[in-house]
């Protein structure tokens, strides 16, 4: 009995582990080190996770989510402009693995970043 409890206990800390630093392993694919990303909250329109890197402040990143949910129906993925927290983004749906993700980068350089992931 004992043992049970020790590996379902184990298991459910490396499933944590896991959904902890899936946000931050999804920006080191483009260069942006895990430890400048944060997790902002879940995009209401959505449900989705909006995560950040550490120069974009989380209110931003949640108008930026926001700005993005209301405008990429019928995109098919095509990037789309839009303007939250006095700055242009560039998002689009990105191929991810295993799932796409959605992410919008500032037009004046490519380190500040907002993800929308399940």
């Amino acid at each position: 009995m004992h043992s049970i409890r020790m590996r379902t206990a184990a298991g459910l800390l490396g499933a944590a582990a896991f959904c902890l630093v899936g946000p931050a392993r999804a920006f080191a694919d483009i260069g942006v080190h895990p430890e400048a990303t944060s997790y902002c909250g879940t995009d209401r329109a959505t449900g989705l996770g909006v995560s950040a890197t550490g120069n974009v402040p989380c209110r931003t990143a949640l108008q930026v989510a926001a700005a993005y949910t209301k405008v990429w129906h019928g995109t098919e993925g095509a990037p789309v402009e839009v303007r939250a927290g006095g700055v242009t983004w560039k998002c689009q749906e990105r191929h991810g693995a295993p799932n796409p993700f959605r992410q919008c980068a500032a037009t004046q350089g490519n380190t500040r970043l907002v993800r929308l992931s399940s």
